[in-house]
């Protein structure tokens, strides 16, 4: 039985909630109003959300009689609702949901609550909307048979995540795609103090068959001089690295030693003299 539109209001016209916003639009769902503040949120606003008004955040939560969607920063989201509270209208709409991976629904407070965090990200254009089918959404409810349905209008897949674990799935996504970026971008870096004119050709068929490898395999993905135990490579590695890189490779090459060790990758006889290589730049860094 086909189900009615939603009628849905949008709190947040960043990089996350005019996609959200706009896929569920094309979802056949009713867009009532949203909130943006900044000239590049007015301006996403109009080019996602053509003829959608744009209206301060309480008028926006009165006009949501099915959904208040929540696209804010994680750490304002809470001062978000205490404000919406105040003004009493969060009592006029069905659900309140928000997009923070951070946060499960007790920071929703007394309202029927969704947390509803895509396993995406976002540049805020309308290339945005073709990755959105399929993704995995993580999702804590008090509402399933909602939220089911409002993911599955999105395309994806509900990954349920409990209150307690919300912080550590978050930290989970952050530490694995946020620090990704930064991981590629120093080797970018690197790779063009050392005379590499195109370090991004260099790396795109090296990175992608890595992550696709990783992904696939886990720890048996692992190569290079870590999972070999070669501690001269790796001490001439670090006598050549910029010192501001440092530290990241020396953290991540004991990580990467400690789990090829433990998935039998990297034999602990073998991997003496390459952990005391690592152990002894630690020490000299410190000092």
């Amino acid at each position: 039985m086909k189900t009615e539109p939603l009628v849905i209001g949008v709190v947040g016209a960043g990089r996350v909630g005019a996609v959200l916003g706009a896929a569920l639009r094309a979802a056949g769902h009713q867009v009532a109003a949203t909130a943006a503040v900044s000239t590049a949120s007015r301006e996403r606003a109009e080019r996602l959300l053509p003829g959608v008004p744009v209206r301060p955040a309480d008028e926006v939560a009165r006009a949501a009689r099915d959904l208040l969607l929540l696209a804010v920063p994680d750490d304002a989201l809470r001062g978000v609702v205490a404000g919406l509270a105040d003004t009493g209208a969060l009592s006029e709409t069905r659900m309140v949901a928000h997009t923070s991976g951070a946060h499960g629904v007790a920071v929703l407070g007394d309202v029927t609550g969704l947390a509803l965090h895509p396993a995406m990200t976002f540049t805020g254009e309308p290339a945005d909307l073709d990755r959105l089918p399929g993704i995995a959404w993580g999702v804590t409810a008090d509402d399933r048979g909602f939220a089911t349905r409002l993911v599955a209008d999105l395309g994806g897949v509900p990954e349920w995540i409990a209150e307690a674990q919300r912080p550590r799935y978050h930290a989970a996504l952050a530490h694995g795609a946020n620090h990704l970026v930064t991981l590629v971008n120093e080797a970018a870096a690197i790779l063009r103090a050392a005379g590499v004119e195109h370090p991004e050709a260099v790396l795109r068929p090296l990175l992608t068959a890595a992550l696709d490898n990783a992904l696939r395999l886990g720890d048996a993905a692992l190569t290079g001089p870590v999972s070999r135990g070669d501690a001269g490579t790796v001490r001439r590695h670090l006598e050549n690295l910029p010192a501001e890189s440092l530290p990241t490779y020396l953290a991540l090459a004991r990580r990467t030693a400690d789990r090829a060790i433990a998935s039998g990758r990297l034999r602990p006889q073998d991997a003496a003299h390459l952990l005391d290589v690592l152990s002894h730049v630690t020490t000299e860094a410190a000092r």
